[in-house]
Order: C-alpha cells, then structure tokens, then sequence
C-alpha cells in the first residue's frame, strides 16, 4: 500500500508540474499561439483596382503601417476595412474590386507585425493603428467613413466605433471578446489571467452610437456563432443580425454578404 501511495503522489506531482509548466508556456508563447501573420503579399500593380493607390501611414512613435486607398466616386462613402488574422489584406482584393465597382472607396492596410507593415503584434499596436488609420481616412474629406471589421478586425473596428464617428459598423464573424473565444477553446486553461491581448468587444460596444450590422455563420468552428449573437444583444443601436446557415468562418462572402453590407450602408 505504501508503494502505491507514493506511486499515486509522485503521479499527482508529476501532473501539477506538468500542467504547470503548460500554462508558463502558453503564457510565453501566447502571441504566436494567437496571431497568425504569415502570407503572401498581392503586389497592388498586378490587380485592376480603379483609384486604388499604396498609403503609409505613421502611427505609433515613429512606426509605419502600409496599406491601399481608394477614393470614391462623388456621394459615395469610404469603407474602413479591418482585416483578420490570417495573412495580409492585399488577398482579400476581391472585396476591394467589389467595392470599387459600386463607387464605394475603401482604405485597408496590416497592422503592424502582419507581411505589409514592420513591427511587432499586440493589442495595443492593432488599437493605435487602427485608431490612426481611421483619423486619416476622416481627414481625406468629405466623404462618410463605414467601418468593416472582420474576425479580429471586429475587435478594433468596434474599439474605433466607440471612440470615433462613423455612419455604420459591419462585424462579420465577430467575437464577444477574444478571451471569451479562447475559454471556449481551451477550457482546462486560465485564460482569463494568462491572456495580455484580450479585446473585450463587449465592453467597447456598449459605447458605439453607430447602427450595428453582425454576420455570422451556423458552421463557424474558428468563433462560434453564439459570439455574434450575443455580441449583437449587446450593441445600443442594434440593425441587423444576418446569420447564414451552413456558412463557416471564411464563407459569408460567398453566400451574400456584400448584397446585405451593401443595403445596410444604403440605410445610412
């Protein structure tokens, strides 16, 4: 019996030292276990992107991000588009031509530390450049700013919303907040006190003034749809909750989206 007790402690020992240096790890790793940067760069001067032109935007203490701007057509507003995670936004070009063809303009860029702009990812960076890059489209003139996030972009697209003026807020795929996403995917974890980037949407919406549009998919395994849901319960100045059945995390756009963003910004 002795042996087996101590059979048992060492066991118990072994895991508490184990789980423990599990969580040491995570904290230490937890931006590359968080942001996904890597991607291609589509050169602008391949593609047929009518008044699109390369932007260079100072934010941060010296610190530049990169990205593409298009004016619009008389009357017509400026999509400020906030990317996801994956990648740069130069592969979503399709959107982009999309928008164009309509006479919408558009501003896009990386933030700093994804393939277009130098330097490292944090909340706190994605925050700053966001808020930059929205002030310098407001001051481009005249035109009326619609804000785009998607995925992680929802994250400082409602931030900005909530500090800044615009005619209408588009979260596709949004999550309640990032921490809540990673309960979600690892429960046996604390996430709550290891997360530092942790963008409580829920919280910032609360101050968006802004008419909200949220588009999510059933079949969405990267942010359940029960985020946007409950993220959309939430906004004071709530539009729309366009939910696709049988759309995953990458699909909406394919299944309609732009028909719905587009009559949602009409209203405004």
């Amino acid at each position: 019996m002795k042996i087996l007790k101590r059979i048992a402690v060492a066991v118990v020992v072994f895991l508490v030292i184990a789980y423990l240096g599990v969580l040491v790890a995570v904290y230490a790793l937890q931006r590359d276990l968080q942001y996904f940067p890597n991607g291609e760069i589509t050169p602008l001067e391949e593609l047929s992107l009518a008044r699109a032109q390369t932007i260079r935007i100072q934010v941060g203490d010296g610190e530049v991000v990169n990205g593409w701007y298009a004016p619009p057509q008389s009357g017509m507003p400026v999509i400020v588009y906030y990317k996801g995670n994956y990648g740069s936004f130069s592969a979503e070009h399709e959107r982009f031509a999309a928008w164009l063809d309509e006479g919408y303009g558009f501003v896009a860029f990386d933030y700093r530390g994804f393939p277009l702009s130098p330097g490292a990812i944090s909340e706190d960076a994605i925050l700053s450049d966001s808020v930059e890059v929205f002030d310098w489209a407001r001051e481009q003139g005249g035109s009326d700013l619609m804000i785009w996030g998607r995925s992680l972009g929802t994250g400082p697209a409602t931030y900005v919303a909530s500090l800044r003026d615009a005619e209408a807020l588009l979260l596709e795929t949004p999550f309640l907040s990032a921490v809540q996403v990673a309960a979600e995917r690892y429960p046996f974890l604390p996430v709550h006190w290891l997360m530092q980037d942790q963008f409580p949407s829920n919280q910032w919406i609360s101050d968006v003034e802004e008419p909200v549009l949220v588009a999510h998919g059933t079949a969405d395994t990267t942010i359940d749809v029960s985020n946007g849901r409950r993220l959309y319960d939430l906004a004071p100045n709530p539009d729309e909750l366009w939910i696709a059945e049988g759309a995953d995390h990458s699909g909406l756009w394919d299944v309609g989206l732009w028909e719905q963003a587009r009559e949602f910004f009409a209203r405004y």
